[in-house]
This record gives C-alpha cells, sequence and structure tokens, in this order.
C-alpha cells in the first residue's frame, strides 16, 4: 500500500514539474533546443511572443475601455434630420441611435427609427437606417431618402466646421 501512495506521488511530482516547465517556455531542464544558439551564430533572438505562456490564456490584458468609433458628423446628420421623432435611446459607444413613433411635419404617417453608424468613415457604408410604419416596415425608397438626407446632412456640417 505504501508503495502505490508512493507511486502516484512521484507520478503526480513528475507531472507538475513537465508542467511547469512547459509553462515557462523552457525544456525540463532549462532552455528548450529550438530556443537555443550557439555563442558563434550571428543570429539574434528576439523577444519571446505575447502568449507564449499557459498562464497568459487566463490573463485579460484587452482594454475594457476600447470603443467604437462613430463618425460624429453622421451621428449629429441623424440627430438633425430625425428630430421630429423622439429620441429613445442614444449609444455614442456603439453608434445606436433608437427614436420612437412620430409623425414628419406635413405628413400623416408615423414612422419609428433605428440609425446604426458602424464606422468612424464619413461614408454610405457606415450608415444603416431601419425605418418602421406601425403596419411594418417602411418602403425602400423612404429609408433611403432618409439615408440619403443624413448623408448630405453630414457633409454640410463637415464642411461647416472647416476640417477638408
Amino acid at each position: 500500500m505504501a508503495i502505490r501512495r508512493y507511486f502516484w506521488a512521484v507520478l503526480m511530482g513528475l507531472s507538475l514539474l513537465s508542467l511547469s516547465a512547459c509553462a515557462t517556455g523552457g525544456g525540463l531542464f532549462g532552455k528548450s533546443g529550438a530556443n537555443t544558439r550557439s555563442q558563434g551564430s550571428q543570429a539574434q533572438t528576439g523577444p519571446e511572443p505575447q502568449g507564449s505562456k499557459i498562464w497568459d490564456l487566463f490573463s485579460n490584458t484587452e482594454n475594457p475601455n476600447t470603443t467604437v468609433e462613430v463618425n460624429k458628423y453622421l451621428w449629429d446628420a441623424s440627430l438633425d434630420v430625425l428630430n421630429f421623432l423622439p429620441l429613445e435611446a442614444a449609444d455614442p459607444f456603439t453608434g445606436i441611435i433608437v427614436f420612437g413613433y412620430g409623425k414628419p411635419p406635413g405628413g400623416g404617417r408615423a414612422y419609428k427609427a433605428t440609425v446604426y453608424i458602424s464606422d468612424p468613415a464619413l461614408d454610405a457604408r457606415s450608415l444603416r437606417v431601419a425605418l418602421l410604419t406601425r403596419s411594418g416596415p417602411a418602403s425602400t425608397e423612404a429609408t433611403r431618402a432618409i439615408e440619403d438626407a443624413i448623408l448630405t446632412r453630414a457633409r454640410q456640417l463637415r464642411i461647416a466646421d472647416g476640417r477638408l
């Protein structure tokens, strides 16, 4: 019985030793053969690559304050063009603006809109508009007209800002 315990203790010790050697990046007896260079060789070894240790898998090194950049001209133009709709939610970190139901001036149909600005570029690909009526999705022509109006207003704001 004592031999069996001794055997398991030695086996667990060797397992832990080999795991710790793997975690440090070297072999069991220091550096592995792939990382060693002869002193006469002119080749230089660089710093260890990031994430080369097993313990790096458990550390979160990303910055939690990283945000998606949003084009300020598209943001302001969306608020200007859709100012007849009540603002329900706006998140400048993700680029989403949610508007409630409202009627345009001189119009009889109520609309609801969601604007998604996905890129810092002043580009049509950076802007997505979802337009709804009380009976379902609005026509593609109405959605396209809103997108065009937002892009036109964003260009006007950029020109007025003078940062060309």
